[in-house]
């Protein structure tokens, strides 16, 4: 909920142009900076303390902004009234969930109901007096595009985060503490290639192919790699292909929708991604089981989330080449 809130009030205050594009950018950053800080303070937070800190450290965080939020964001006025369309939104999360556990464990039954149910989703959207995502706004080509990308970066994205702290704790024996510290340039990367991104122009396919050359290069760790001369150059093309990736992926995902519906375009480029890290982490966990040892494993899943990568610059090509 709260992510495209925040969106959707960047959008509001910042009409299309090169305004909004330095907003995106500082967006993007921001939320790199707040990943950033958790994956340094998880490591600190699992050594001093254990791992139940992690959990408990988000309360402090979230009273902090609700205080905060109401005195400095501004006001976006009186909204139309609407209704929840609660029969979508109920066919849409069961039927993501079936597909997620189908790529697990549920196997081709789950994978088979959750199509069902997601045909049905489809089905409910074109019927509903207010639908949860209206139909007519996937039909611009930039919005569909966007989102279809998004999708696959949100594959990518949660997978590495997922993978690559167990493979350096796993494989490479370090430390919570150690794993948080030598992901750092990762975070930095991250937090500075937004900002260029809301800059700059034709940022999106380069940097989705540096995403996968970087993920290609950490699929060669070998099990008594180092930090300097292993991890640190591919961890560093991720985060800077990640971000220069993400703020046009963003700004796609909402090209081209009315004012009034830029909350809506701001909460379908948010789900996507989400629903993209659950479909992606699934899939390559699975591929990584097939594997006979845990590093053969992992290498696996960092080709995995390459040749994804290397899929959503395809898809990223196509942007507005249809009507």
């Amino acid at each position: 909920m709260l992510s495209p809130a925040a969106l959707a009030i960047v959008l509001a205050l910042y009409p299309a142009g090169p305004a909004r594009g330095r907003a995106l950018g500082v967006w993007g950053s921001v939320s790199a900076a707040g990943g950033a800080a958790g994956v340094l303070l998880s490591g600190v937070l699992t050594d001093l303390l254990g791992w139940w800190a992690i959990f408990a450290v988000s309360v402090p965080v979230a009273l902090a902004a609700l205080v905060l939020v109401p005195r400095l964001v501004p006001s976006d006025g009186a909204r139309r009234g609407g209704t929840l369309d609660l029969p979508g939104a109920v066919t849409v999360t069961l039927g993501l969930l079936a597909v997620v556990y189908g790529l697990g464990r549920g196997g081709p039954a789950a994978l088979g109901a959750g199509a069902v149910l997601l045909a049905a989703f489809a089905v409910i959207e074109r019927r509903a007096a207010d639908p949860l995502v209206p139909p007519g706004l996937l039909r611009v080509a930039r919005v569909a595009s966007g989102n279809a990308a998004m999708l696959l970066l949100g594959m990518v994205w949660v997978a590495t985060f997922f993978f690559l702290p167990l493979y350096q704790q796993r494989v490479l024996g370090y430390s919570p503490l150690a794993t948080g510290i030598t992901q750092l340039p990762l975070a930095l990367a991250l937090m500075a290639a937004p900002l260029a991104a809301g800059r700059l122009r034709g940022t999106l396919v380069p940097g989705l192919l540096v995403l996968a050359a970087g993920l290609a290069w950490l699929s060669r760790v070998p099990a008594d790699g180092t930090f300097l001369v292993d991890l640190l150059g591919p961890t560093v093309l991720i985060g800077g292909g990640l971000g220069l990736a993400f703020v046009p992926l963003t700004a796609l995902g909402v090209a081209g929708v009315p004012a009034e519906r830029s909350g809506v375009a701001s909460g379908l480029i948010n789900t996507t991604r989400q629903v993209g890290g659950a479909l992606g982490l699934s899939l390559l966990a699975s591929v990584a089981d097939l594997a006979p040892s845990d590093r053969l494993g992992y290498r696996d899943a960092f080709l995995g989330a390459a040749a994804i990568s290397v899929l959503a610059a395809a898809v990223a090509l196509l942007k507005g080449r249809r009507p």
